[in-house]
């Protein structure tokens, strides 16, 4: 039983859909942050109902009578502002980004070029295409991080230090997304930040023994390392959130997004990409970040959705 009072603004959302599954090849982690944020809307006694977003989305939020919408969709359909631009023609306000925002944080070839034209710091890059000259872009990046422009989960991700690794890796990652894009590779410490609208969470730092944080570091191994905060001195820990609040500014997010950064062997920080709809399962980035503040779960969906109430989309 909820006995925990909660704000009128929240109160007053109605009956609340929460969006997951779909049909990206992130489905199954969608599924968990989708249920897991469902049984907190339960706990908080709210009237929520849990709906796989297939074809008939549309259909399923009528039957439901659905007056607001929570995101949990990762990728494709969830994040690129699609499932955003349907819900603002059914006139559904929801969680998160809006369709402009949403797109461009899922296409990382854009989110780089606003970054760099702003001045913040990100690896240097190239799209990559059937003709491109391997020799030349190995050339260009040296060591290169090869992955699908809109892609996330690390899916199709992989490291090359060569022209014929390179052209191997384009056509690996072209199965999972296209297009398919390639940056210098930053040897060094991984990342992520939490921002929600105003708030900066707690960094977290990532650790593997893989070579790099792979969908198998992020959901199989058990001894993949989750540091937060991060072993940094204070005014670098501060220098790390403000980079990761100015990208998610730049891009126009709006609610809870998360940054993903590197950090390299000099010290300096690059931006990866902004997650628009992060993972929320019980062991994900963002409520670890929030545990440290000592808010639960179930605060932190409270949170998110005072903050979407409390500042309606305009």
């Amino acid at each position: 039983m909820n006995l925990r009072k909660l704000p009128d603004s929240v109160s007053g959302l109605g009956r609340i859909a929460v969006l997951m599954g779909g049909d990206s090849p992130e489905r199954e982690i969608s599924l968990l942050s989708g249920n897991a944020a469902w049984n907190s809307l339960q706990r908080l006694g709210l009237q929520a109902a849990a709906i796989d977003a297939g074809r008939d989305v549309a259909e399923k939020l009528a039957a439901e009578q659905a007056e607001f919408v929570v995101i949990m969709l990762h990728g494709r359909g969830g994040e690129d502002g699609s499932i955003q631009g349907l819900l603002e023609i059914l006139g559904l306000p929801f969680s998160g980004s809006g369709v402009l925002a949403s797109a461009l944080a899922m296409d990382k070839v854009k989110s780089k070029l606003i970054w760099r034209q702003l001045g913040l710091a990100t690896a240097d890059f190239i799209e990559l295409a059937a003709d491109t000259d391997w020799d030349a872009a190995i050339a260009r990046l040296g060591p290169a991080v090869v992955k699908p422009v809109s892609g996330g989960s690390s899916l199709g991700v992989g490291i090359v230090h060569d022209a014929a690794e390179l052209e191997r890796q384009y056509s690996a990652a072209l199965a999972f997304d296209s297009p398919v894009m390639a940056e210098t590779y930053i040897q060094g410490r991984e990342f992520s930040v939490g921002i929600l609208q105003d708030e900066k969470l707690p960094a977290v730092e990532l650790r593997t023994r893989r070579k790099f944080f792979d969908y198998r570091a992020k959901y199989e191994d058990q001894d993949t390392e989750y540091i937060c905060p991060p072993e940094l001195p204070e005014e670098m820990h501060e220098q790390l959130l403000n980079l990761a609040h100015d990208a998610y500014r730049a891009l126009g997010c709006r609610g809870l997004a998360r940054v993903d950064l590197m950090q390299d062997r000099e010290g300096k920080f690059f931006l990866l990409e902004v997650n628009t709809v992060p993972g929320m399962t019980g062991h994900s980035i963002i409520p670890m970040a929030a545990s440290r503040l000592g808010r639960s779960y179930d605060d932190l969906m409270l949170q998110i959705l005072a903050c979407e109430a409390e500042a309606p989309r305009s």
